[in-house]
């Protein structure tokens, strides 16, 4: 594989916001493009002027730079073979159709839905895979003329020649064979005049110089049709690789109308980008190093030989673990500025990040810091169940004791433990717990020094002192 000349992409089409598994097939694209040092195109396919919206396109850009991607051409950075988006080429898809017409590898139809419909049923009932029965291929030029003037909007079919094998090496399911009987004469415009997708989708893949395609494996039966199209023309043909599908925890797959996190959701909840891309790394590729990876490490050891058949299943869990990783390996500022909107507006800078180095190791979302810095600044916690439990068993005498020892101690947290123990006599677990349950809520957290250093010495002899008994 020459490194100069690969070039990928990632043709995504504005209808709603990215998923996980829209996000992955962009991120191996991208990787596989710096894996060879070679070029990564993003171009919008708005074509369904219906559902495309050029806010979802603003945001699709949005997103993918978010994650870490960058591309060499694209809606926004152009490039040598724009405009990349489809609704800004019609007039170039309208001399291809005029050339096919010409050549005669092309000719209108004229079949209703309805008609379309009946004949596929037709079909499957007597046992044949359905596909176009060929009604309108050999009508001629008068025939055609009188349907036209009915008012009847034709679409165009592509001429498929029969009696033919065609065979392609997928990058995932190896060797794959295609009977032209089977696939019949195609739709490449509808019969509003926009470019169906096995037309445009090829054509701009071969006139944008790609030469590497992973897409999902729903699309694998778009690929015969593509290379007639593209061998029509005499265009070159990319290599595909048709990923396994991402499924969701009921098994199916991901999608925006199944209701599939967007990554605009996921940032919005505080996950990382570099989480979120580990995550996807390891969904459908294996053989990778092990531990959290940056984009370039990423690149370097992604392979598509080790890309999968078997559906990968996305886990909230496993994205969780990732996301724990990426959080506890961000540098003090980086982390200041992910947390930003959980401080109280106003905070000094030096107290703030103190009070973030102290609850960092148990922060996985920005919803767990919320949590943690009320625990420390806001009024006192609530218990849990377990927490209960402990306070109950250590005893009101434990807790008279420990707010008693608290009045002498401040915030230092320490001195309270000593104070307490040698009022109380405990040590270990049972000394340690109550002190931790009465202060936070929890039978766990955070080391409880640093958080009380942050506490006024009467906040903490008042949380001591409500357990203590009438």
């Amino acid at each position: 594989m020459p490194n100069a000349s690969v070039v990928t992409r990632f043709a995504p089409s504005p209808t709603g916001e990215l998923h996980l598994g829209n996000a992955r097939t962009a991120l191996f694209n991208f990787l596989l493009a710096r894996r060879h040092g070679g070029q990564f195109v993003l171009r919008i396919e708005d074509t369904d002027t219906e559902r495309s919206r050029p806010e979802h396109t603003r945001a699709l850009l949005a997103d993918l730079a978010w994650l870490g991607l960058s591309w060499e051409a694209g809606p926004d950075v152009g490039g040598p073979a724009g405009p990349y988006l489809q609704s800004q080429r019609a007039e170039h898809y309208a001399r291809r159709f005029a050339e096919l017409e010409q050549r005669g590898l092309a000719y209108p139809c004229f079949c209703s839905p309805l008609e379309l419909d009946l004949a596929r049923r037709a079909q499957l009932a007597a046992g044949r895979p359905p596909r176009y029965a060929g009604t309108c291929r050999e009508l001629t030029a008068a025939e055609r003329a009188a349907r036209s003037s009915a008012g009847a909007a034709p679409t165009l079919r592509f001429r498929v020649a029969g009696g033919a094998q065609l065979v392609f090496d997928d990058f995932v399911h190896g060797m794959q064979h295609f009977a032209t009987d089977d696939i019949g004469d195609f739709i490449v415009r509808r019969a509003d005049g926009t470019a169906a997708f096995f037309f445009c989708n090829a054509l701009d893949d071969a006139d944008m110089g790609v030469t590497h395609v992973l897409r999902g494996e729903d699309h694998l039966s778009n690929t015969p049709r593509q290379h007639l199209l593209l061998a029509a023309f005499g265009l070159a043909v990319p290599r595909y690789g048709h990923v396994a599908l991402l499924v969701g925890a009921d098994g199916a797959p991901l999608s925006k109308r199944r209701g599939a996190p967007s990554l605009r959701q996921l940032r919005e909840q505080g996950y990382l980008p570099l989480a979120i891309a580990n995550h996807l790394f390891r969904l459908g590729h294996s053989g990778g190093a092990d531990g959290l990876l940056t984009l370039a490490q990423m690149a370097q050891h992604f392979d598509l030989t080790h890309l999968g058949r078997a559906p990968a299943r996305s886990d909230d869990a496993q994205l969780a673990v990732w996301q724990r990783n990426t959080a506890h390996e961000l540098a003090p500022a980086a982390r200041t500025e992910w947390l930003h909107g959980a401080l109280p507006a106003g905070m000094d800078p030096a107290r703030a990040a103190a009070l973030i180095a102290a609850i960092a190791p148990n922060v996985v979302l920005p919803a767990d810091a919320v949590q943690w810095i009320a625990t420390v600044l806001g009024a006192p916690p609530a218990l849990e169940a377990a927490a209960q439990q402990t306070i109950r068993r250590a005893g009101p005498a434990f807790f008279a004791a420990a707010s008693q020892a608290a009045l002498g101690c401040g915030n230092d947290w320490k001195a309270l433990v000593a104070a307490t123990g040698s009022a109380t006599g405990c040590r270990g677990p049972r000394l340690f717990k109550p002190l931790r349950c009465a202060l936070t809520g929890l039978d766990h957290g955070p080391e409880l020094g640093p958080l009380l250093a942050l506490m006024a010495p009467e906040q903490i002899q008042a949380r001591l002192a409500r357990f203590a008994g009438p």
